[in-house]
């Protein structure tokens, strides 16, 4: 497969155009190590459980993901600098700037420690890869600057996951109600950092 499409780290990333995609990505040090790798074995060891059968492993990702975002959403551990409505507004700036050029914007919601968002991937746009690689360098820069800090801001790896057809309202509205299920606001609409496209 072309590198543009598929890298893998720690968790394989298949980013084909023509697609949505939902993405999420974190602070850097918003969980324990000893948490991710518990995680991370428990997610290779139900993957080997269900051996070469899509829909058995798809399903293990979903879960593998759900509490990985749950841990995140109660995470009381490292930063929450998207908290702060600067931090927040300059990643927002930066989820904006590629729509309509890299991916098109479906929605977005900024959690205390974390980014959720569904992207639309054009034919002929450039590599999501890239894309991302690009705002998270521009947001950090930034958020570094003005947090009077250096060092790594983003944690490297994001999560990305192919939308399957009849999943797209679902996961827009996980999206959306992060906050609400986090106990932030009772409406997502509440919630100053997310976006749904008209």
């Amino acid at each position: 497969m072309s590198d543009l499409i598929y890298y893998e780290r720690n968790l394989p990333h298949r980013l084909p155009p023509g697609e949505l995609i939902f993405i999420t990505f974190r602070l850097a040090g918003s969980l324990p190590q000893e948490v991710l790798e518990r995680l991370q074995t428990e997610a290779r060891l139900l993957q080997e459980s269900c051996g070469p059968d899509p829909v058995a492993q798809y399903a293990e990702r979903k879960k593998y993901f759900g509490r990985f975002d749950d841990l995140l959403a109660g995470s009381s551990y490292g930063p929450t600098w998207l908290r702060q409505p600067e931090i927040a507004a300059i990643v927002a700036q930066a989820l904006h700037y590629p729509d309509g050029k890299g991916y098109h914007l479906r929605c977005y919601c900024i959690m205390p420690n974390h980014a959720h968002l569904v992207v639309e991937l054009s034919e002929g746009a450039p590599s999501l890869v890239k894309t991302l690689q690009s705002l998270k360098g521009y947001s950090s820069k930034q958020a570094n600057q003005l947090l009077g800090r250096s060092g790594s801001f983003w944690q490297a790896e994001s999560y990305d996951h192919v939308v399957r057809p009849g999943e797209l309202d679902r996961i827009i509205r996980y999206v959306l109600d992060n906050p609400v299920k986090a106990g932030l606001v009772d409406d997502w609409e509440k919630w100053p950092y997310s976006f749904l496209a008209q």
